[in-house]
């Protein structure tokens, strides 16, 4: 029993030892995290003034915010942990296999959302643009997120494209302009007039209000074909009257050329029929 005793009394006493020897590096560790705190919060503060002035997206304020207090406050945690006396070498290892191992998993994720922060901080487009990449995507932009954009095709379907493809292509931005161009060709007969089919035209594009004269329209001879006479007819409109103008000018073009007798002229189909000497003379049987 008094063995049993003397046995306790001695790992009390270690116990207090190592509590006493312990109490700088608590008292440390405690003023650190404080100190710790305040810095954290300190950064967070000029984070957002930061972000505030250069107009940052709101999405990627709190994200990029969330992320910069999570790392700092592994890093607090880490120190305060190491001023205690804690080893802390086997949790950073393990710590940082695991940051390898999600990291290879998220790849993708990864690379949209590194695209998504180029994005949005960059703007090469915004809500309400209408847009297309080299990847295929078209639409008007309906929401950016930090890994995916969300569009609104032309038919009304909504596209979800990945922000690392997107953000990696060629983008056209077709809202951030003012003056759009718009392209077709019309192909007449060698036997008709190409200068009366140009003033026609001309006076066509010159009589609709929302075709601009500056630049001015213009009509050339593209190629000579096999068959008909190919013009380029270009013309430059308002952005938001791009596709009202180009699609009625087509249409006022056609019928004024075939009111002047300067219809487009038919693709010829050419048949060939190629008679072998041996089946001459021969009867065919149309009887079934």
């Amino acid at each position: 029993m008094e063995s049993n005793l003397n046995s306790l009394g001695t790992r009390f006493g270690r116990l207090t030892d190592i509590v006493i020897d312990s109490i700088p590096g608590i008292i440390g560790g405690i003023i650190l995290l404080i100190i710790g705190k305040y810095v954290i919060a300190l950064v967070n503060r000029l984070l957002h003034k930061r972000f505030e002035k250069r107009n940052v997206d709101p999405s990627i304020r709190a994200f990029i915010s969330s992320i910069v207090k999570i790392v700092m406050w592994v890093m607090l945690l880490l120190t305060v942990a190491s001023q205690v006396g804690i080893q802390t070498t086997s949790f950073i290892a393990a710590l940082s296999a695991f940051g390898l191992a999600v990291g290879m998993a998220l790849q993708g994720s990864l690379s949209n959302f590194a695209g998504g922060v180029l994005i949005l901080m960059f703007r090469p487009f915004e809500v309400g643009d209408y847009i297309s990449s080299a990847n295929g995507t078209a639409g008007t932009v309906e929401r950016i997120d930090i890994l995916y954009s969300t569009l609104i095709g032309d038919d009304g379907v909504r596209i979800f494209s990945p922000n690392g493809p997107l953000a990696n292509s060629v983008i056209k931005n077709y809202t951030k302009i003012v003056q759009r161009m718009f392209e077709y060709t019309v192909s007449i007969s060698y036997d008709k007039n190409i200068k009366d089919a140009k003033d026609i035209i001309l006076r066509v594009l010159r009589s609709n209000e929302t075709v601009l004269t500056s630049p001015e329209p213009t009509v050339f001879v593209k190629e000579l074909g096999t068959s008909s006479i190919v013009l380029t007819v270009r013309a430059w409109t308002r952005r938001e009257d791009y596709w009202p103008a180009r699609n009625s000018m087509q249409e006022k073009i056609m019928l004024e050329l075939e009111r002047n007798d300067l219809s487009v002229a038919p693709n010829p189909t050419q048949i060939s029929i190629i008679s072998n000497a041996s089946d001459q003379g021969k009867q065919v049987n149309t009887d079934g």
